[in-house]
């Protein structure tokens, strides 16, 4: 569906519940609060379903729009949400109910009865934003705050290689509109917990690096969190942190959730498709920014990963 059909689409309508994916970001939040707000502006009954995994550094854009109890919706709505698998606890009984998926995962199963999906944007956020201009009720200064969180986190504060120039123009026409760009860049980029600056450290000295450097993994251990004290909130954009080596064209986490699960994240340079890498275990995600989960050992999990490396960095090393 394009942005007009979308529009019409739901000021034909009402009464609204918005899904968010499990392990919340900002993209999925933010993108989720603003819509809500849009639709609110528009006359419009809209909530967001509670989110249990929605960490400290979100809630504050997201708590006052969080369904109340007893709410009978309508209208099923996803944010930035690939596939139904993706949806938290909260959100099982909606597996085949979803109405509308608005995303920009080149991963999207097409699991809703409709999909505004547009994989050219940085982000949700980006494709709300547009949404918002065209349903009736407009753009205001919290609609803005929380598209600008979406957007901004999606794409590492407009440092990542999805940032286009249409993404600075949805920017700047965010912080026309009113988003506190240096209080939000503050609290979600600049500020650090004790408990993350020591996870980090960890983090960087336990890393590996296989095929001459060009891959570096990161294991994130119960343990470490554990010794640090770090929870959720200080493991946003972890994922990150292999990355930044200097040669290294794919770096990888590899988390250790509760139950036995486990959580790989990849980021790449254009030289290695992660969504590609990812979707062999069965996720997805973007081209250089994707990641999947398994129910296996951590050990086992990587000699998996290195398997699959090896078939892709002998011709990528030769580009």
């Amino acid at each position: 569906m394009t942005i007009s059909e979308t529009a019409r689409w739901l000021m034909e309508r009402n009464n609204f519940l918005v899904l968010t994916h499990k392990r919340p970001d900002g993209d999925t939040l933010g993108s989720a609060a603003g819509l809500v707000r849009g639709l609110n502006r528009a006359g419009k009954t809209a909530y967001i379903l509670f989110n249990p995994e929605a960490t400290a550094r979100y809630t504050t854009y997201v708590e006052k729009h969080w369904a109340p109890d007893g709410f009978v919706p309508s209208c099923i709505v996803a944010v930035d949400t690939a596939s139904k698998e993706l949806f938290p606890a909260t959100g099982t009984d909606y597996h085949n109910r979803v109405d509308l998926c608005i995303d920009h995962h080149p991963s999207n199963t097409n699991y809703a009865g409709l999909t505004c999906l547009d994989t050219g944007k940085s982000s949700c956020g980006e494709i709300i934003y547009a949404l918002l201009l065209a349903l009736n009720g407009g753009l205001d200064a919290e609609a803005a705050t929380s598209l600008y969180v979406a957007v901004s986190t999606d794409t590492g504060c407009f440092a990542f290689a999805n940032t286009t120039a249409d993404t600075l123009r949805t920017a700047a026409a965010l912080v026309d509109a009113g988003a506190p760009i240096g209080e939000l860049n503050r609290e979600l980029f600049r500020k650090k917990a004790k408990s993350r600056v020591l996870l980090e450290a960890m983090i960087t000295a336990s890393m590996e690096f296989y095929f001459d450097g060009a891959v570096a993994i990161a294991v994130i251990t119960r343990g470490m969190l554990d010794k640090t004290g770090a929870g959720e909130n200080e493991l946003d954009d972890v994922a990150s942190i292999p990355g930044a080596i200097e040669e290294v064209v794919a770096g990888i986490t590899i988390r250790e959730l509760a139950g036995g699960e486990v959580k790989v994240s990849v980021r790449t340079t254009p030289l290695v498709n992660a969504n590609d890498l990812c979707a062999r275990f069965g996720g997805g995600g973007h081209a250089m920014a994707a990641g999947f989960s398994l129910y296996a050992p951590v050990d086992e999990v990587k000699k998996r990963l290195l398997d699959a490396l090896s078939g892709i960095f002998p011709l990528s090393a030769a580009q």
